[in-house]
């Protein structure tokens, strides 16, 4: 029981930590608001993300493997699937976002230039769509709580 407990506390707080960083970014990414402490930050909260969407998915497939439940469990469930389809977009989502930080922080260290609003608008379209595609995984794990 202990085990179980620890697992699905760190995945609670690792699930956490991913929303908090990534309505950071949400909200930093927009050109109105764009300088370079901003360049800065988007680099810094994108790897604090990574790192807690690594410990999300760790955490889970913890959860999986040493769970009371067993994956026999859990890979039987169909909800499951559409669950992990979901955070594998939302992973295939979050790269181009990550590049373009790294990238807006070496110009703007190197040469000091900010990024241009119609690359900002672009990456903040996808780290909106992120940001509207994780609530239906957070529904999908209410239903399947409660035995859909």
């Amino acid at each position: 029981m202990t085990l179980e407990a620890v697992l699905a506390a760190l995945h609670l707080v690792a699930i956490l930590t991913f929303v908090v960083f990534l309505s950071s970014q949400a909200a930093l990414c927009r050109m109105e608001w764009m300088n370079a402490a901003v360049v800065e930050r988007l680099a810094r909260l994108d790897v604090i993300y990574g790192v807690a969407g690594a410990l999300m998915i760790a955490s889970g497939v913890a959860r999986v493997l040493w769970g009371i439940k067993g994956a026999s469990w859990y890979l039987s469930q169909p909800l499951f699937h559409i669950k992990i389809t979901i955070i594998l977009v939302m992973i295939l989502l979050s790269f181009w976002p990550s590049l373009v930080f790294r990238r807006w922080r070496h110009a703007l260290r190197s040469t000091g230039a900010l990024p241009a609003a119609q690359e900002v608008a672009k990456v903040r379209r996808l780290v909106m769509l992120q940001s509207h595609v994780l609530p239906v995984v957070a529904v999908i794990a209410v239903f399947w709580a409660r035995g859909w």
